[in-house]
């Protein structure tokens, strides 16, 4: 696909397949090359759309514009490329924060919301505790893989692990601390989930080293309607690790949700 001009830069993305539109919205650790696994298999029933988001892999522009304020913004301009009046959302890690403002501000765009290993946005006291004690576990499991997969994973997975981390070596070594230095401009009130009526699933791994299955459950509980499900031996990215248990978890998600157009 050709790139997508948006303020400040472009968007590289891609579509597979035919369908009800899923979006899939990666982390900081990667970039659209990381759902390898998943768009094969949901591109069977769905137009699956990926994209790098700005700063990320094959998305480029100004370093000055990389914020989660643009975030929903970009996802919404992705959409409008592709065509798409309305799709389900599934968004990993960082890409939570794209999704849960996003279905806030657009409820009539997003058919489905999928939060994996994200509070997107929400600091509940468990969150808030999380994130307090974040810097001394990342002192205690150094390096991208370190974080976001299972302690005995690379183990394990010796190329799988490789792989994950080449994939993340793609991006600019500063991307990741400027999305992260602007996050705690960009939190949702709990207040704000009042009358929210958008199908959500969170999944979570039971390792995961960033927010911890607790901490993710108390999300869960804040947003009307969500359900969560627990991946035990999985870390931050049960959808690396253990990709079929996750994919069969969101389609049947998917699944229970009202059908939505496969075009505007």
């Amino acid at each position: 696909m050709p790139g997508l001009d948006v303020a400040g830069g472009t968007l590289h993305w891609e579509a597979h397949g035919a369908g009800p539109p899923l979006v899939l919205v990666h982390g900081s650790g990667g970039s659209a090359l990381s759902w390898w696994q998943q768009v094969p298999r949901y591109a069977r029933h769905h137009r699956v759309i990926t994209y790098d988001v700005f700063g990320f892999g094959r998305s480029a522009g100004d370093p000055a514009a990389r914020h989660p304020r643009r975030l929903a913004g970009d996802l919404a301009a992705v959409l409008d490329a592709a065509g798409v009046a309305r799709a389900a959302l599934v968004c990993q890690s960082l890409g939570g924060w794209t999704g849960l403002p996003f279905a806030l501000a657009h409820p009539e765009r997003t058919a489905a919301l999928v939060l994996s290993g994200s509070p997107g946005g929400l600091v509940t006291p468990a969150i808030a505790r999380d994130l307090a004690g974040l810097p001394e576990r990342m002192a205690r499991r150094p390096g991208l893989a370190g974080m976001a997969l299972a302690e005995d994973y690379p183990a394990r997975e010796p190329a799988l692990t490789f792989l994950y981390e080449q994939i993340g070596a793609r991006n600019p070594p500063d991307v990741i601390a400027a999305y992260g230095a602007g996050l705690a401009e960009v939190v949702i009130p709990p207040a704000r989930l009042a009358g929210f009526a958008v199908p959500t699933l969170l999944v979570a791994g039971e390792q995961d080293a960033f927010f911890s299955p607790p901490a993710l459950a108390e999300v869960a509980a804040a947003i009307p309607g969500a359900r969560i499900t627990i991946f035990p031996g999985a870390g931050h990215s049960p959808y690396w690790e253990i990709p079929a248990a996750f994919d069969a978890e969101i389609l049947r998600f998917l699944e229970g949700v009202a059908p939505w157009p496969a075009s505007s």
